[in-house]
């Protein structure tokens, strides 16, 4: 095999590896999938809710999905089992993120955008409660390798325990998933392009092998 040859095999098999981990292939979740993933969420939720997550999950596409989450903190929020008494939002929140990151990072998700809010909302329409939901406190988007991901992630058993800390840090919140229509950041295709300038340029450092017979 070849020096060039060499070279582009080298970052063609890390895009293949890289992509067949951040990617689903399992395809939208099964009646099974679905039953075992409603099992422990049935002592956490009440059956309304319930519902809504069941739908959520035979609406199923097996794409991708970014959680739009909008936030705002308790500014004085209640003493919670595991923590010190008086902590901040942001503390309880470190508690709980502290085990979600370990979660989305085992599974290819990952936070795309976070930002704290410089200003109250600029635009309500429809909103009958103006000045509640004129108040927030940051913002984030999280990517999701898929439904079957979200739904592992949240029915582990360390999330739940950790869930309360989540609950006592937050004033409200709103969170609502979409898949992407556009999605230029996406890493599959930011490392695609890095992989692939790199290796054109590393591959103009290859001289050319002269033919026999040529001067």
């Amino acid at each position: 095999m070849s020096k060039r040859q060499i070279l582009w095999l080298i970052p063609a098999v890390i895009y293949t590896l890289f992509t067949f981990w951040y990617t689903d292939f399992g395809g939208p979740l099964t009646e099974q999938e679905i039953a075992e993933f409603s099992k422990p969420l049935t002592q956490r939720m009440p059956p309304d809710q319930l519902q809504y997550i069941t739908q959520f999950m035979r609406n199923d596409t097996g794409r991708q999905f970014l959680m739009v989450n909008i936030i705002d903190n308790n500014e004085n929020p209640p003493d919670v089992e595991g923590a010190e008494p008086g902590e901040s939002a942001d503390q309880l929140m470190g508690r709980y993120m502290e085990h979600m990151y370990a979660q989305l990072s085992k599974r290819a998700s990952h936070p795309v955008i976070a930002g704290v809010a410089v200003h109250d909302a600029l635009d309500l329409v429809g909103v009958e409660d103006w000045e509640t939901a004129q108040q927030w406190t940051t913002a984030a988007m999280m990517r999701y390798r898929s439904r079957r991901t979200f739904m592992e992630i949240i029915t582990h058993p360390d999330m739940v325990d950790r869930h309360e800390f989540k609950i006592a840090a937050l004033d409200k919140t709103i969170a609502y998933p979409i898949e992407m229509q556009l999605y230029l950041s996406d890493p599959r295709l930011l490392l695609g392009l890095i992989l692939l300038i790199v290796t054109l340029m590393l591959d103009k450092l290859i001289p050319i092998k002269k033919s026999k017979g040529s001067e």
